[in-house]
């Protein structure tokens, strides 16, 4: 029977092993301490006890568990060659391992040489060397390290992105088929517009009247001189007035109310709260609306009633639908009949003269209406003035709600502009004194919101980017043996 010996079997063995190795440990035991007593000797083991046979001995750990790996490894070898590869990359930009020799290694064919300098003036002449010098804060603020900084994924994340690449892909598969999309149709097929410019008639050299200018002269020329300005080519495009106008007559920074200061006067306190008070009334008059049209009205839900009248709908007077549609046909057979009838040649005359009859009167009353009209020429002037002055008032107030609506903000995208809410403190909120003062608001929103407002900006919200796939959660090994 084969298998494992005995403990006790087992037990002799080790001792007969420690038994033959005791001599010479002992040995060994006694040449340290007699070591250890010469005079000179540094231990550089103090704090442990050498003459202790277990300190000596390697304790034995399960490495099985994960929490025993990091504790009772000994992974300074590993710690040393990754400081030496990123001290690698930033002295010199990777690994030397990697390097060419031409970039590790030069000739070195002695001093260079010196070109031969002009000589310079004393007044002229500076301290040598102080040009190509850096300043020390200069250097101190420049990048020392060659390893280059990481990439920033959210700078190259665009909204509908997809979209695009999609549409992207889509052109050139028709351009690949040959098929022309409509737009570019539509542009070869325009009709090509003649915008030859007229070029500027140059002036005569034998006018006797024009300046002369030196080319070659020190004196500085007049740039304003279209003549000069054309010799020279630098003649530029004349810009157009409309960019001369500001697509808003705000100012950049618009000063707050009187009653914003830190210790307002009273009056101009409570016309700031008034003001913020419409504001909020106006606020909640738009909520209450809406919750108003969205409200459930009772008078529309169905009720027993309602759903039998419902149900039992074409199941009765039947009999009467049936005799409706009968009659209506005998009408149409009837109508069609006597719409078939010819008209004799009587009624044909009578019918001309009637209609000539109706053709006299009404001349005769339009004839009648323009000699009436001379006596009213005085009311005729009267309404004729009166109507000019209401063209006069609708376009003094075309004017004017021009000049209003140059000071609100276009609409320059999808979205409308959100006014910002207004910074203002209530009568137990002032401070009265700039070190007790609470700040409101925040000067980069106002800075944002003011630029929306100019028309410089069109409102804008944050890109919403939709994760591709969902997050998955997974318990660790190291937590489920805690719980």
């Amino acid at each position: 029977m084969t298998g494992a010996p005995p403990p006790s079997l087992r037990h002799k063995r080790r001792r007969n092993v420690f038994l033959s190795q005791s001599p010479n440990m002992a040995a060994a035991r006694r040449l340290k301490r007699v070591a250890a007593s010469q005079p000179g000797f540094l231990n550089f083991k103090s704090s442990s006890d050498t003459s202790d046979p277990a300190s000596s001995r390697r304790k034995r750990v399960n490495k099985n568990k994960k929490k025993n790996w990091n504790k009772h490894s000994d992974i300074n070898d590993v710690d040393a060659f990754l400081e030496d590869v990123r001290h690698q990359e930033r002295t010199t930009g990777g690994l030397l391992s990697e390097k060419s020799d031409d970039s590790l290694f030069f000739l070195d064919v002695g001093p260079p040489k010196k070109a031969e300098q002009k000589a310079e003036p004393v007044e002229g002449r500076k301290r040598k060397g102080k040009a190509s010098r850096p300043l020390r804060i200069d250097l101190i603020l420049q990048h020392d390290s060659l390893v280059p900084p990481p990439k920033d994924v959210l700078a190259y994340q665009q909204p509908n992105a997809k979209k695009l690449r999609r549409i992207a892909q889509k052109a050139e598969q028709l351009a690949a088929k040959g098929v022309v999309p409509r737009r570019q149709k539509q542009l070869l097929t325009r009709r090509p517009v003649n915008r030859a410019t007229k070029k500027a008639v140059t002036e005569a050299n034998n006018n006797p009247d024009r300046d002369f200018y030196d080319i070659w002269g020190q004196e500085s020329k007049d740039a304003a001189d279209p003549w000069y300005l054309q010799q020279t080519g630098k003649q530029r495009v004349k810009r157009p007035e409309k960019l001369n106008e500001k697509p808003s007559v705000l100012p950049a920074v618009e000063v707050i109310a009187p009653g914003g200061s830190y210790n307002p006067d009273f009056f101009s306190h409570q016309a700031l709260l008034l003001e913020a008070h419409e504001v909020e009334v106006k606020k909640q008059k738009e909520e209450d609306k809406i919750a108003k049209q969205l409200a459930v009205n009772r008078e529309d839900t169905a009720t027993e009633e309602t759903v039998f009248r419902e149900q039992v709908e074409g199941l009765v007077e039947e009999e009467n639908e049936e005799e409706a549609p009968n009659e209506e046909e005998e009408d149409v057979a009837v109508g069609a009949i006597s719409l078939a009838l010819k008209k004799t040649e009587r009624q044909r005359k009578k019918e001309r003269a009637d209609k000539i009859k109706e053709q006299r009167r009404l001349a005769n009353r339009r004839k009648t209406g323009q000699q009436q009209q001379l006596f009213q020429l005085r009311s005729i002037k009267a309404s004729i003035k009166q109507q000019d002055q209401k063209t006069k008032d609708r376009q003094t107030q075309r004017k004017a709600n021009q000049e209003a609506q140059k000071a609100q903000p276009r609409r320059l995208g999808k979205l409308k502009f959100q006014a910002q809410d207004m910074e203002v403190q209530l009568s137990d909120e002032l401070a009265g004194s700039l070190r007790r003062l609470k700040p409101e608001g925040s000067v980069l929103k106002d800075r944002f919101k003011s630029l929306q407002k100019r028309n410089l900006i069109e409102p804008r919200e944050r890109a919403k980017f939709k994760r591709r796939h969902k997050l998955k959660y997974v318990e660790k090994r190291a937590f489920r043996e805690i719980t």
